[in-house]
C-alpha cells in the first residue's frame, strides 16, 4: 500500500521536543504520521484524516502573533494541540493566554466532562507538564474538560484540557506522547481512530524496508564507513546498512577517545565480531590526542564541540590510512540528538551532540552522510535491532552517549559561575524543603536542563535528611515549581549535609577520567546485582570538582532513571541495600568528598549534566 492510499495524521513541528515523539507514538498504533512545517501550503495537509500540533520553545506565545500558516484551522478536519500547540487553538478562536501556572513535570488531572478524546479513562489521571504559559480565558463555543493539580493536590490550574466537539477541536496543556502520561497512548488512540477515524496500516516492518531501499539509492556504488561505537544506536545502525549494502562493502572504526567505560573498547570489538560485522573492523586508540585537544577546556558545549571534531578529525585521518576517503559516513544519529541540538527549525539548543556539530552538518548538506535511525526513539531503534535479528542483549544495553565520560566529567577553571542563586532563593529552598523533613542547599556549580523546550544552564540543589523516594520527589517538583534558578535536585546518600562547598579548578584528566570509571563500574554492577538493568534505563555517574565540608576534591553523583525515548525521565528508585553498598565502595576510592543521587526530572534536568 502506498503513503498515499494510507488513513495517516499530519503533525506540525513547532519546535517543540516531542514533535517526532508524537508521530512515532502514532505509527505503534499503525498508522502512519508524517512531520510537517507550519509553513506549508494548506493544500498539503489534505490528504491527513486529521492534524496535531505540538509544543514549541517559545516562550511568548501569550502577547505575539506566531507566524504560521492558520488555513489550516479552515480544514474540516480534526485538530488537537498539545501545550504551545493547545495554546495556538484557544488564540485562534478567542481565548487568552498568558505566562501564568509554570508546571514542569508530573501532574494529575481531573476529568469532569465526557468527551471521546478521553474514552475509556478515569475521573483522575497523571499527566506531564512542561510549560510556561497558560489558557486564561477559553473561546466561545469550546468547554472546559479538565483542570490539573500538583500530586500533593495544591496549586490547581483550569483548562488544562479543552474542547469544541462540533468543529473537532481539541488542546492539551500537558503531552499525552510521552511515557510519563500513563493513559497518554490511550488518548492519541482516541484521536486517531475515534475521531479522526483512522485505519491502522504503517509497521516497523514497513519501515525497515523503506529505510534498506534508501540506504541503497543513497550509497549507490560507493562504501560506507561508520563510527561504532558498540552502543545500541551504532549496532543498530552497523546492522542495518550491512543487510542493505553487504558486509564487504560496510568498514567500521570504533574510536577509543579516552571516555570509555572501564574495558569498554575491548567488549565492544569482540560483540561486533561476535554478530557477523568483524571482517572490516578497524581500531585505534586516540586517547592522547583527545586529552591534548582538552587541555584547559571546560565549558560544556566548547568540551562537546571538541569531542565531536576531533572524532571527525580521526576519522578522516583512518579513512585516509584505509584508502576509505570517498566512503560515505554512517552514523547511529536518533531524533533526541538532532532535536537537543537544535536540528529542527524552530528547536531551541539544549545541548549540542557530537553527531550534531557543524562539520557533520556540512557532510550533511553535502550527501555525504548515511542516518537510517534519525526519525526513530530508543524504543523504536531496540525493536528495528529485534527485528534485524541482533541478539536481544545487545540490544537492550543502556545507552551510552558518544562522546562518553567526556560529558559526565565535570570541569572548572576554579571561577563561581556567573549569575550565582541569591539570598532569597537560598531562603526560598530551605523554606521548601523543610516543609518536607529535609534540609537543602543550592551548590556552587552548574548542569544543562531543559525548560519548556528552552535550554537552562543553572545550579543543583542539594537535599538531605531521612525521606522516602515519594517526599523526595515531590519536594523537587516543588522547587522547580517556586525557584526558577535551579534545574536539578540531588539528595546526599551520606546523610552528612552540607556545611561548606568550594569548587575547585579540575580538567579532563587521565587520573580523574580513571577514577570516573571506577564510580561507574561500582554502580553497573550494584544494578547488575540488584537486578535492575532492565528496570533502569540508563545511569550516569558524574564527577564535580567540589570540595564539601572541606574534604575531598571529587564529588560523586549518580543519575538512575526510568525513560523509553530519553525525552522524558523520571528518577528511578534505587532500594536501600544497594545505596548502602554505594556510599561503602564508593567512599573508599581516592579523593572522594561525597556521594548524591539525582532526583530530577527531565524536565527540568536533562539525562546527563552536561
Amino acid at each position: 500500500m502506498k503513503h498515499d492510499q494510507m488513513d495517516k495524521i499530519a503533525v506540525i513541528d513547532f519546535g517543540g521536543q516531542y514533535a517526532h515523539l508524537i508521530a512515532n507514538k502514532i505509527r505503534r498504533l499503525h498508522v502512519l504520521a508524517e512531520i510537517r512545517q507550519p509553513e506549508d501550503s494548506t493544500e498539503l495537509f489534505m490528504p491527513y484524516r486529521g492534524i496535531i500540533f505540538s509544543g514549541s520553545p517559545a516562550f511568548s506565545a501569550h502577547d505575539q502573533d506566531s507566524d504560521w500558516n492558520k488555513g489550516v484551522f479552515d480544514l474540516e478536519v480534526p485538530i488537537m494541540g498539545f501545550c504551545f500547540g493547545h495554546q495556538e487553538i484557544a488564540k485562534h478562536y478567542g481565548g487568552k493566554v498568558e505566562q501564568h501556572g509554570r508546571e514542569f513535570g508530573p501532574a494529575e488531572i481531573e476529568i469532569y466532562r465526557e468527551s471521546p478524546i478521553f474514552k475509556g479513562l478515569g475521573p483522575r489521571e497523571t499527566v506531564w507538564m512542561s510549560h510556561n504559559d497558560t489558557v486564561t480565558e477559553i473561546p466561545e463555543g469550546f468547554v472546559e474538560l479538565a483542570k490539573s493539580h500538583l500530586p500533593d493536590g495544591s496549586a490547581p490550574y483550569a483548562n488544562t484540557a479543552i474542547a469544541n466537539e462540533k468543529l473537532r477541536r481539541y488542546g492539551f496543556q500537558f503531552h499525552p506522547e510521552v511515557d510519563d502520561t500513563v493513559h497518554g497512548d490511550e488518548m492519541l488512540s482516541n484521536f486517531v481512530f475515534e475521531i479522526c477515524g483512522c485505519k491502522a496500516s504503517w509497521s516497523m516492518e514497513r519501515y525497515m524496508a523503506e529505510q534498506m531501499q534508501h540506504i541503497k539509492a543513497q550509497a549507490g556504488q560507493r562504501g560506507v564507513f561508520l563510527l561504532a561505537s558498540g552502543g545500541v544506536d551504532s549496532t543498530v545502525c552497523a546492522k542495518l546498512i550491512g543487510d542493505a549494502i553487504g558486509p564487504d562493502n560496510l568498514h567500521l572504526l570504533h574510536i577509543d577517545n579516552g571516555f570509555m567505560r572501564k574495558n569498554e573498547s575491548a567488549n565492544v570489538l569482540d560483540e561486533f565480531r561476535r554478530i557477523g560485522l568483524g571482517k572490516n573492523l578497524h581500531f585505534v586508540d586516540a586517547t592522547e590526542r583527545f586529552l591534548k585537544e582538552l587541555a584547559g577546556v571546560h565549558e560544556p558545549e566548547r568540551k562537546r564541540r571538541i569531542i565531536g571534531e576531533t572524532f571527525i578529525r580521526v576519522f578522516e585521518d583512518e579513512a585516509a590510512k584505509l584508502n576509505l576517503s570517498d566512503c560515505l559516513l554512517g552514523q547511529g544519529t536518533i531524533y533526541p540528538d538532532t532535536i537537543e541540538s537544535g536540528g529542527s527549525k524552530r528547536a531551541d539548543l539544549i545541548k549540542t551532540h557530537h553527531n550534531r556539530i557543524p562539520l557533520i552538518e556540512e557532510m550533511i548538506a553535502a550527501g555525504r552522510v548515511i542516518e537510517p535511525l534519525k526519525d526513530l526513539y530508543k524504543t523504536e531503534v531496540r525493536e528495528l535491532g529485534e527485528l534485524s535479528g541482533i541478539d536481544p542483549k545487545m540490544v537492550w544495553r543502556h545507552p551510552f552517549p558518544g562522546p562518553g565520560l567526556g560529558v559526565r566529567l565535570l570541569c572548572s577553571d576554579g571561577k563561581l559561575p556567573d549569575k550565582l542563586a541569591g539570598r532569597a532563593d537560598e531562603e526560598a529552598v530551605s523554606a521548601i524543603a523543610a516543609g518536607f523533613g529535609l534540609k537543602a542547599t543550592i551548590l556552587p556549580l552548574r548542569s544543562v536542563g531543559v525548560k519548556g523546550d528552552l535550554r537552562s544552564y543553572q545550579q543543583p540543589v542539594m537535599l538531605w535528611g531521612e525521606s522516602s523516594f515519594e517526599n523526595l520527589e515531590t519536594c523537587a517538583a516543588r522547587i522547580f515549581r517556586d525557584v526558577t534558578s535551579v534545574n536539578r535536585c540531588i539528595w546526599d546518600v551520606t546523610g552528612r549535609g552540607v556545611e561548606s562547598a568550594h569548587l575547585l579548578e579540575a580538567y579532563a584528566t587521565r587520573e580523574r577520567l580513571d577514577l570516573l570509571r571506577e564510580v561507574d563500574d561500582i554502580m553497573m554492577r550494584a544494578i547488575e546485582r540488584h537486578g535492575l538493568m532492565r528496570v533502569i534505563w540508563q545511569c550516569p555517574s558524574v564527577l564535580a570538582p567540589l570540595s564539601l565540608n572541606g574534604k575531598g576534591s571529587e564529588f560523586a553523583i549518580v543519575r538512575p532513571i526510568y525513560s523509553e525515548r530519553a525525552m522524558t525521565a523520571r528518577p528511578a528508585r534505587l532500594p536501600a541495600a544497594l545505596l548502602k553498598e554505594l556510599q561503602s565502595e564508593i567512599a573508599r576510592l581516592p579523593h572522594i568528598s561525597g556521594l548524591a543521587v539525582d532526583v530530577t526530572t527531565k524536565p527540568p534536568g536533562t539525562i546527563e549534566w552536561e
